[in-house]
């Protein structure tokens, strides 16, 4: 039986990003897979968020995504939000589909100390006092100290862990495909009485059609021809569509466990929330969460942190994916076509065009909104560090630059001095860098903040304490996150 601290079930950009994390981490980590390799039947999911990329700048790999994406100025509620005036180095959204996402996290993986095993999926597992047993389809087991779930809506995961999937049932459903063409087909969007349908070109020339279906089906994947039908019902023909890569089919189901954490088993992305796909915030939803999670979960192998550690990450991830499922169900029902909806449709629009409803729902979208709930102080106080220049002994560097190696991050910046006996219990554990900061400190959809004299940073690029010209609170902060003062 081979014996890792964590398996993850599930490959895909969250299981990936949540083993890199450990990883970087010192954790033993091992990733349970079913596919063979990284290869994604059709696109998927076609953009990542300002907060993603951020994510990703956070451990040196954003350029890797860039290199490849589209930008696009906007991101999507209802309407096209403008977001190329948000105080982020990544104001827009990357234009970039699912599978060059994985191969290239899956590329970020491959460097780093992490087992797959592929062509393998979970049948079962139990778990006890000491840690999980996991059974794998076909025989053979695994021994891990945590499980966490990454496997999907359907998470063999959840379910085995008994874990509630309260929500939404279906309301609509809609047709995608990529397949061939053999006449010019009416490219861009077009509304109907249905709903929504849209045919753009997918990169192999293909045509990537999405369709409202004028019924709610939940059936499982459709074929081909019923494309040819719903096409032919929304357009008056099928254009010849033939020859399809790829024909499947989303509701907008959303639900969300009741519970992120059943004792040694843990849930992230899909597995812990679905929803429909509007404004593309699933892949980054899951992606944060293994953001969240995995230095959480490092410092409670390592010892270095208790237990109830673990709890503060559905305490900080729930809020943020109920919202999302809130803002998706809107989204769904903005689609509608009758003459009441038609008329909100108009309101909105209008409000969405003025500044404040257009930064506060695309900073939502974007995920550069979220603040974790750490108490009254500072507005800093557990939102996500900006990416400020900074001048040091060593020259010129960027506060993400700081944090590449996903460690806690002391940011002195005019306290010197001060914080030495506060932070010495933790010197082993953090990084300190004394710095001065010339340019302003601006927060999306808040403004200006006053510069503080430090800051204490997550290896998750959130603020943890905010400094004001003494050290109050922050052996408290440090206790609280990053466990209790080494002993002398």
């Amino acid at each position: 039986m081979a014996e890792h601290d964590v398996v993850i079930v599930g490959g895909g950009p969250t299981g990936l990003m949540l083993a890199g994390e450990l990883a970087l981490a010192g954790i033993d980590v091992a990733i349970v897979e079913k596919r063979a390799n990284q290869d994604v039947p059709g696109s998927r999911a076609g953009g990542l968020h300002a907060r993603t990329l951020e994510v990703f700048d956070q451990r040196g790999i954003a350029d890797w995504f860039i290199a490849e994406g589209t930008p696009h100025p906007h991101a999507y509620f209802h309407v096209a939000l403008d977001i190329s005036d948000f105080p982020t180095r990544h104001n827009y959204t990357l234009g970039l589909w699912q599978k060059h996402i994985e191969r290239i996290m899956a590329s970020w993986v491959a460097a780093l100390p992490v087992t797959f095993h592929r062509e393998r999926e979970v049948a079962g597992f139990a778990q006890d006092e000491r840690g999980v047993s996991v059974a794998l389809a076909g025989g053979g087991s695994l021994r891990a100290s945590y499980l966490v779930g990454c496997d999907g809506g359907r998470s063999i995961v959840r379910k085995t862990a008994g874990i509630a999937f309260d929500g939404w049932d279906a309301t609509k459903s809609w047709l995608i495909a990529e397949a061939s063409m053999r006449e010019e087909p009416a490219w861009g969007f077009r509304h109907d009485a249905i709903g929504t349908h849209a045919i753009g070109k997918a990169e192999d020339g293909r045509a990537r059609i999405v369709l409202t279906e004028a019924r709610l089906s939940s059936a499982g994947d459709p074929t081909v021809q019923e494309v040819g039908a719903a096409l032919a019902t929304v357009y008056g023909t099928d254009f010849g569509i033939h020859d399809a890569s790829w024909v499947s089919r989303f509701t907008d189901l959303s639900r969300q466990a009741a519970a992120y954490r059943e004792r040694r088993v843990l849930l992230a992305g899909d597995a812990a929330h679905v929803h429909p796909p509007m404004g593309g915030q699933g892949l980054n939803l899951g992606v944060q969460d293994a953001a969240n999670l995995g230095w959480k979960l490092a410092q409670v192998i390592k010892g270095t942190a208790p237990d109830s550690l673990l709890d503060t990450y559905q305490a900080e991830r729930h809020p943020v994916a109920a919202r999302v499922l809130r803002n998706t169900m809107a989204h769904v029902a903005l689609q509608r076509r009758d003459e009441r909806s038609l008329a909100l449709d108009e309101y909105l629009t209008e409000f969405l065009a003025m500044d404040e409803p257009r930064k506060r729902m695309a900073a939502e979208v974007i995920g550069l909104g979220i603040r974790y709930d750490l108490g009254e102080g500072h507005p800093l106080l557990g939102r996500r560090m900006p990416d400020l220049d900074l001048l040091t002994a060593g020259g010129p560097l960027r506060v993400y630059s700081l944090l590449h190696e996903a460690r806690p991050l002391l940011l002195n910046l005019g306290a010197h001095g001060v914080l030495d006996a506060a932070i010495a219990p933790w010197a082993d554990r953090l990084r300190r860098v004394d710095a001065s900061c010339e340019g302003p400190w601006e927060l999306p959809v808040l403004g200006r903040v006053e510069a503080p004299s430090a800051v204490l940073i997550r290896p998750d690029g959130y603020v943890a304490w905010v400094g004001d010209g003494g050290d109050s609170g922050l052996a408290d902060a440090l206790a609280t996150w990053f466990g209790p003062p080494a002993k002398a």
